[in-house]
């Protein structure tokens, strides 16, 4: 199992991806630098978190030219598993591989805290497998993390189960405003995820809050793993709705 991970001028979360990846779950890992133009022999690609190029313009949007981004697409279109956490997902929705935009938070100050979240979608990448209703703390840390799109495409969003994670702060506080307290989001195949919270910055215990949510937090990557391995094998990629890690 090899996992690419993409850097960018800016990126900062790729060390702690690599560590999961490799250290944690036994992968290979290799980083790709964001001016190559052809991705190596990868099961999966992840866009880590940072502030690419600055954020300048806005978050993403000088990062969706970069050349390796074609290739990128391309291995999603083939049905390649592709993760954006953080900057990673605002790039992803940039370059239109996920729908909606992320914005900047509401309070207009940077928020980093645990926060509360429920898998609202088992059919993905990064929860093949995790039971749909589970909840877990999960860090996050971000200034742009409103996810937005329209009503008529949040209508179109829930009706295809593309609503990976949700905020469940008590209150129905939301930490950056998004909406319908969205905290992540799938495409329609399930190959591309995307999502604002940090799972790699607390998949060990001594990163996490108390430990509480850490094996959650290392379950979303291992899931990727399976998912990969599953579509290797040519196995049902909807299984992870049939079954549970979580008994």
């Amino acid at each position: 199992m090899k996992v690419g991970i993409v850097r960018f001028a800016g990126t900062n979360c790729e060390q702690d991806v690599d560590s999961c990846y490799r250290e944690l779950l036994g992968c290979e890992t290799q980083y790709i630098w964001h001016r190559e133009s052809s991705l190596p022999h990868v099961d999966l690609l992840v866009l880590p978190g940072g502030f690419s190029f600055g954020d300048y313009l806005r978050c993403g949007a000088l990062a969706r030219l970069s050349p390796i981004m074609s290739s990128v697409k391309e291995f999603a279109a083939g049905g390649g598993a592709v993760v954006g956490i953080c900057n990673g997902f605002q790039i992803l929705c940039e370059v239109g591989l996920l729908p909606g935009v992320l914005l900047q938070n509401e309070s207009m100050k940077f928020v980093s805290r645990f926060v509360p979240v429920r898998v609202e979608s088992s059919d993905s990448v990064l929860t093949f497998g995790v039971t749909k209703g589970t909840e877990f703390l999960v860090p996050i840390a971000h200034f742009d993390g409103r996810y937005f799109l329209s009503e008529s495409e949040l209508r179109e969003l829930e009706a295809h189960d593309q609503v990976l994670l949700r905020y469940t702060c008590r209150d129905g506080f939301v930490p950056n405003g998004a909406v319908s307290n969205i905290a992540g989001v799938r495409n329609r195949e399930g190959n591309v995820v995307g999502l604002m919270p940090h799972p790699e910055r607390a998949c060990e215990s001594s990163l996490s809050l108390e430990g509480i949510g850490t094996s959650l937090c290392v379950e979303l990557l291992r899931a990727s793993i399976r998912w990969c391995e599953a579509r290797a094998d040519g196995s049902p990629m909807k299984s992870g709705l049939e079954r549970s890690v979580y008994r």
